[in-house]
């Protein structure tokens, strides 16, 4: 019997692990990829909103050589903290489902060969994230193999007419690097403006290479559908159709809330957030928490790695008090 298992190798998960350790627990950590599998898939050359001091963990101090860490940077940090740490990580290993029998849970798995496992726990923290489940255009076309939710480099495209959907960070980092490697870049955002979220030191980089006609930037449109050589964009009520060899369609992602709503948890319907305490971050479960960006609903962007890391803290301590 486990005291703890965690659901999720990212972040916010290993921070709740290191968090329990102060209390002398040691979780079991299950992720169906590798450890930060999120970030493990985030585009090559990523660089981090936030500065290193932000999003260390585990009281270990995340050292970088400029102001920002990048993906690689982020991927050794938190890998070193799992050694050093020396948490018990399941990777590759799929959580089917968790049942309630009140007095514990039962964890069912699937690993990468097939086979099932069960693992009984007193409480559970999931920490899945929300990277594995893009929010869909419903368009038709939208399931052609040249089109992705997902950008990892460059330079692949490079002559190539490429579509951006979307003008948040990822889409903006998207247009940019595609740019630089010789890729024709349309972007696609059904506003009339940039949003104040986009990095401060990349926004006057990015609205320069519009005007000086480097990226095709479309204001005030939506794509209505994507065909084999070409895709078809509405604006202002009036439709296009461009010639076209690539879609990133850099809409976001959205938590799986079916995955706990299954093991009992109730949502708000208003807010898309499943219910839990924000003194323990217990949901209306017993003995089942939520960590990281779960924990926010339908707005994805007010949990992350900043704020996220400190809900194992929380978690940690009310599991201790209930242990004792």
């Amino acid at each position: 019997m486990e005291q703890v298992i965690i659901i999720g190798a990212g972040p916010c998960g290993l921070s709740a692990a290191c968090e329990l350790q102060k209390y002398n627990i040691n979780p079991l950590i299950i992720d169906k990829g590798c450890v930060v599998n999120s970030i493990y898939h985030f585009p090559t050359f990523m660089q981090f909103f936030s500065t290193p001091e932000l999003i260390e963990i585990g009281d270990v101090p995340f050292t970088t050589i400029q102001d920002k860490p990048s993906r690689h940077e982020g991927l050794n940090y938190y890998r070193m903290i799992a050694e050093r740490k020396k948490l018990r990580i399941q990777t590759y290993e799929k959580v089917t489902s968790v049942i309630n029998d009140e007095a514990y849970f039962r964890v069912l798995t699937e690993d990468r060969f097939g086979k099932l496992h069960q693992y009984e726990a007193k409480n559970v923290i999931i920490a899945t994230g929300y990277y594995d489940n893009p929010n869909l255009l419903n368009i038709p076309g939208e399931n052609l193999s040249k089109v992705s939710h997902y950008f990892k480099e460059a330079h692949p495209y490079q002559g190539r007419k490429v579509a951006v959907i979307g003008l948040k960070n990822s889409a903006v980092d998207a247009a940019m690097e595609l740019q630089r490697c010789g890729a024709e870049v349309l972007v696609i955002h059904r506003k009339d403006y940039i949003s104040n979220s986009v990095k401060k030191w990349v926004r006057p980089l990015f609205e320069s290479l519009i005007e000086k006609g480097k990226i095709n930037m479309l204001w005030n449109s939506e794509v209505n559908e994507i065909k084999e050589q070409s895709i078809v964009i509405e604006q202002n009520g009036i439709k296009h159709e461009f010639e076209n060899d690539f879609v990133f369609a850099m809409t976001g992602y959205h938590p799986d809330h079916s995955f706990i709503e299954s093991m009992g948890v109730k949502f708000n319907k208003e807010t898309g957030a499943p219910r839990f305490s924000e003194e323990t971050m217990e949901t209306n479960v017993k003995g089942l928490y939520v960590a990281g960006v779960l924990a926010a609903g339908n707005d994805a962007n007010a949990i992350f790695i900043e704020n996220g890391r400190f809900h194992g803290k929380i978690i940690a301590k009310d599991i201790f008090e209930r242990r004792n």
